[in-house]
């Protein structure tokens, strides 16, 4: 009899170790996806971050281009 109840743990403990074993699957598949869209976000801002820098650039450029053509123009029409 003891043998029996033994088995039937045994087969118990088996089942809730299979159970176990699929949530975690489970959910370390919901982490992956997660983390792969947490990976994607990030590269997109990063892609996004280099080609605003490149925008600041030109636009600090015109800025520049633009308060050397004032200067200019003041100095032609005596104006300080």
């Amino acid at each position: 009899m003891p043998e029996d109840k033994i088995i039937q743990k045994l087969l118990e403990h088996d089942d809730r170790f299979e159970k176990l074993e699929g949530k975690m699957d489970e959910n370390f598949r919901k982490v992956n996806d997660t983390l792969e869209s947490i990976v994607t976000i990030v590269q997109r801002l990063d892609q996004e971050r280099i080609f605003t820098a490149e925008w600041v650039k030109r636009i600090e450029k015109e800025v520049e281009d633009h308060t050397k053509e004032i200067k200019d123009m003041k100095l032609k029409l005596n104006i300080t």
